[in-house]
Formats: C-alpha cells, sequence, structure tokens
C-alpha cells in the first residue's frame, strides 16, 4: 500500500515536474510559426523583386523594338502636319538621310529612363494590387473577376505614371527638338526648370492619368481574361510564347484605342513651350485642336500608326514579363 502510494506519488510528483515542460514544448511551435512567417516574408519580397526586375526588362525590351515609330507617332501629334502612312515613312527616311541610323532613337535613351522604372513599377504594383484584391475578394491565387481585374490594372498605371511623370514630359520634348536644342536627359530638366519653371515638368499630368486608367485598365484586364479564356478551353495553365504575344497585341489595341485622344492632348501639353502654342487646359487643347484640324485628324492622328506599334509592344512587353517571371521562379528553385 506505501509502495503503491509512493507511486501514486511519485507519479504525481513526475506529473508536477513534467506540466512546465509540456506547456514549454509550445516553444517549438512558436519558433515554427515564426520561421514559416519569416519564409513567407522572404518569398514575398523575392516576388516584388522578381516582378520589378521583370517588369523592367519588360518595357527596355518593347520600347526599344518600336522606338523609330515612337518618336515619328509623336512628332505628327504635336504638329499639324497631316498624318498618313506614306507621310510618316518620309519623315522616318528624311530622318535617317539627314542624321542616320541611330537617329531614329533619338529620345530612347530618356524613354529608357523613363520607361525602366515605369514599367518595373506598374507590373510590380499590378502583382500587387491582384495579391491584395485577390486577398479580399477571396480569389487569392487565382485569375480575378472582371471589376477587381480591371481595378488592378488601372491602379497600376496610376502608381506607375505618378511617379514617373517628369521623365515622359522630357523624352517628349526631346523627340520633337533638333540636337542643339538638348544636349541630354539633365540639360532638358536644367532648361526647363530655369526657363519655365518646375512645375512645367507636370504639364499635361491630368490627362496622362486620364488617360492611363483607361489605357492600363483595360490593357491588363485584356490580357488576363484572354489568359484565363485560353486555359479554359485549352486545359493549359500556361499559354505557349506566340499565344501570349497575339493576347498582348489585343491588350495593346484595345487600350490604346480607347485612350488615344488624351494622349494626343498630354503630348500637345507637354511640348507646348517649344511648338509656339499655350494649351492650357485639357478641354482647352482639345477645343483648339478640333477647330484646326478636326476630330479623326486632330484627336486621332498618327492612330493607324499605334495599330502597327501599339499591339506590337504590348506584346512584347507582357510577353516578356510573363517569361522572365517563368525563369527567374525556375532558378529560384533550382537555387
Amino acid at each position: 500500500m506505501s509502495v503503491l502510494g509512493e507511486s501514486v506519488g511519485m507519479g504525481s510528483g513526475v506529473q508536477k515536474k513534467l506540466s512546465p515542460l509540456t506547456k514549454g514544448e509550445v516553444l517549438p511551435v512558436t519558433s515554427s510559426s515564426q520561421s514559416e512567417a519569416s519564409s513567407e516574408e522572404i518569398k514575398q519580397s523575392r516576388s516584388v523583386l522578381n516582378s520589378l526586375f521583370s517588369g523592367a526588362l519588360a518595357g527596355a525590351v518593347a520600347k526599344t523594338a518600336v522606338a523609330p515609330l515612337d518618336r515619328t507617332k509623336i512628332i505628327f501629334q504635336v504638329s499639324s502636319a497631316r498624318f498618313s502612312a506614306k507621310e510618316a515613312y518620309k519623315l522616318i527616311y528624311r530622318t535617317y538621310l539627314k542624321d542616320g541610323f541611330l537617329s531614329l532613337w533619338r529620345g530612347n535613351s530618356a524613354t529608357m529612363v523613363r520607361v525602366i522604372p515605369y514599367a518595373a513599377i506598374q507590373f510590380c504594383a499590378h502583382e500587387q494590387y491582384k495579391r491584395l484584391l485577390g486577398g479580399y475578394y477571396g480569389f487569392q491565387g487565382k485569375t480575378l473577376p472582371p471589376v477587381p481585374r480591371l481595378v488592378a490594372g488601372s491602379l497600376a498605371g496610376i502608381t506607375a505614371s505618378m511617379l514617373t511623370y517628369p521623365l515622359d514630359m522630357v523624352r517628349a520634348r526631346m523627340a520633337v527638338t533638333p540636337k542643339e536644342m538638348y544636349s541630354n536627359i539633365l540639360h532638358v530638366f536644367v532648361r526647363i526648370s530655369r526657363e519655365e519653371g518646375l512645375k512645367t515638368l507636370y504639364r499635361g499630368f491630368t490627362p496622362t492619368i486620364l488617360g492611363v486608367v483607361p489605357y492600363a485598365g483595360l490593357s491588363f484586364f485584356t490580357y488576363e481574361t484572354l489568359k484565363k479564356l485560353h486555359a479554359e478551353h485549352s486545359g493549359r495553365l500556361q499559354p505557349y510564347s506566340y499565344e501570349r504575344l497575339a493576347f498582348g497585341a489585343c491588350a495593346g489595341l484595345i487600350s490604346q484605342s480607347a485612350s488615344y485622344p488624351l494622349d494626343v492632348v498630354r503630348r500637345r501639353m507637354q511640348t507646348a513651350g517649344v511648338t509656339g502654342h499655350t494649351y492650357g487646359t485639357i478641354l482647352g487643347t482639345m477645343k483648339e485642336i478640333v477647330s484646326e484640324e478636326g476630330v479623326i485628324r486632330g484627336l486621332y492622328k498618327g492612330l493607324s500608326m499605334n495599330w502597327v506599334k501599339g499591339p506590337v509592344a504590348v506584346g512584347i512587353s507582357f510577353t516578356t514579363f510573363d517569361l522572365t517571371q517563368i525563369l527567374l521562379r525556375k532558378l529560384h528553385q533550382k537555387g
């Protein structure tokens, strides 16, 4: 009986001693959860860096590919000369004869200075907005419903435009002026600030934001929608490269057509200081363009060139981004 009592006593004593240990056993679980949280943070940081790098590369490749057409389009947008494919070809050819082949890429360095951060921010912001909206609507990791899909694209475009707009102004100035006027990107900033004031660096900002909402929204929306429909009908989660190019081309065609008049207004306001005009407001600029050149020949001048340039650029951009993302993920898995 005493032995049994001792056994029970010992058992209870052991139990008492083990009780703190049992409670202490929660510590490894806490450590594990902290490790999981840390791993999730690393994963999220890696995702952001991947998106930034992929977006920067996508923007650089796409814009460099269509730079001569882009420069020609801007020159027609800011002048009263009538646009046609024949006149555009003549302008490109005259530029080539007068200043050489590389002059067709004049202003492309300024474009790269703007496009690389713009595309990096836009694509990265789009991924983050998709993640946030996906978590909010319960679609985490899946394709968003139509309205949030449109909102994510628009917000991404607004975010990128707000952070990089002065660089877009500089690029437009360099595209429409001779070499003698601005020697480099820094010279443009200095002259504009000294002669026209710092506020000039944000001239045309409002039509830019108004234009980027339908442009970025429809661009990302169309591309994501086509990928979703493709996956549903083909059974393949990842489209082939040529299919991505086609989806991007459709996205570029639709989005640029929808926002084109505001793009013309933006260019006119940005280059007012060197073209002799005094465009002040969006409506005032639109009225002046329509009264002098008409609706189609004024507000949609150069759109046919955009139907060539835009789909190519957007197709290359989306395809480069997707393929770079896939490549980086595979490299991380191997690493």
